[in-house]
């Protein structure tokens, strides 16, 4: 009987986007089926001092942003998502880090965004349809202030 194939020493793969998790601080522990946004984009700055002998211009590094993060996820009836925005429309905001871990194939932790001060600031709910069967979808729009990536 053939073995499994295996890969090769020095060799590395990437790892499949399917199989992470979201820690989200004070949140009910849940599962989420799609994380988007995870950017980061820096200002440019064109300088040119005023004694230069040449016309041409520096580029210097500006602000950097981070793009915000949407999280999705099929709806239950745990309501802790809609309770974090709603007490945000009600003037309690509450800044938490977030953690998105990606696991490898045994569910072992291999890289980790951490997201600083983050608070939703957009819910969506499902699109309902008599006709689907699909599961029934809300996003989490999330915005922050920095972002940590690192190796597990």
């Amino acid at each position: 009987m053939p073995s499994a194939p295996q890969a090769s020493p020095g060799r590395n793969d990437p790892f499949t986007a399917g199989n992470f998790r979201v820690e989200i601080q004070g949140i009910t522990s849940t599962s989420f089926t799609e994380v988007r946004g995870l950017e980061v984009s820096i200002d440019v700055v064109d300088y040119r001092a005023g004694d230069a002998k040449v016309n041409t211009e520096q580029k210097l590094p500006g602000i950097f942003h981070v793009g915000d993060v949407t999280l999705k996820r099929g709806i239950t009836r745990d309501l802790s998502l809609w309770n974090w925005i709603h007490a945000a429309m009600n003037g309690s905001l509450n800044r938490v880090p977030i953690l998105i871990t990606l696991l490898d194939q045994a569910d072992t932790p291999v890289l980790t965004w951490k997201l600083s001060n983050a608070w939703p600031r957009k819910w969506s709910g499902p699109a309902l349809n008599a006709g689907s069967s699909d599961v029934a979808i809300e996003e989490l729009e999330i915005c922050y202030e920095g972002l940590e990536f690192a190796a597990s």
